[in-house]
């Protein structure tokens, strides 16, 4: 084995004179040299590059998970756009047409016939246009026995087109009969005339600006 003395007496410019171990020593200490140079000055820049690419695969991943969550919501919504457009639509084909409301009024006054009551008063109000929507009030007056009448409130609640019955009142008119006033309320929407009538009479009108007053007064004479 070399001692530090050995290695002291070494002369260095005769390597090829140095015992086999001060030479590979000495390799060695040359190749460790060279690979930590190397590790210096090349691939310092490659580890940097290495270490970004990692943060950046990092902000990929994040992206994507967010990007996903982002799409599983979207289906969600899609899908209950989609069930809310189908209730909509379904409520939609309940409420009569302009043209429909005739043949509506006449199965509201069927209703009230087939259970045997008689109409006092039977009177379609004005319509109320509520944005793409119009409600029409009908005042009604029937006479009739108490089960007639409740069965006829049922049959209205039936009917395929939506009509309510509101402001309800009974009252006795003798030997055994009911009258009932109310207001039944029917809803029809409105075609694409009329909502483009109701849009146009519902946006609010710009005012043009007032022109300045020019400068200047009356003068008097001299």
């Amino acid at each position: 084995m070399m001692k530090l003395d050995d290695l002291k007496n070494l002369n260095p410019k005769n390597p090829g004179a140095w015992p086999w171990a001060a030479k590979i020593i000495a390799f060695a200490a040359l190749f460790l040299g060279v690979v930590l140079a190397g590790a210096w000055f090349d691939w310092q820049d490659q580890w940097e590059s290495l270490q970004k690419i990692e943060k950046e695969e990092a902000s990929l991943k994040d992206t994507f998970l967010a990007k996903k969550k982002e799409a599983i919501n979207l289906d969600l919504i899609k899908k209950q756009l989609t069930e809310t457009q189908e209730s909509f639509g379904a409520l939609l084909k309940q409420l009569p047409s302009k043209s429909e409301m005739d043949a509506l009024l006449t199965d509201i006054n069927q209703a009230g016939l087939g259970r045997g009551l008689q109409f006092e008063l039977f009177r379609p109000g004005t319509e109320k246009v509520s944005g793409s929507f119009a409600e029409l009030p009908i005042t009604i007056k029937v006479t009739g026995n108490y089960d007639d009448i409740g069965k006829f409130s049922s049959d209205i609640a039936m009917l395929p087109r939506i009509v309510t019955l509101n402001e309800i009142s009974i009252n006795p008119t003798g030997a055994a009969g009911l009258s009932m006033d109310a207001i039944a309320k029917t809803f029809r929407y409105l075609d694409q005339e009329e909502a483009a009538s109701q849009k146009k009479a519902d946006k609010p009108l710009i005012k043009p600006a007032a022109a300045p007053a020019k400068p200047g007064g009356h003068g008097g004479g001299a």
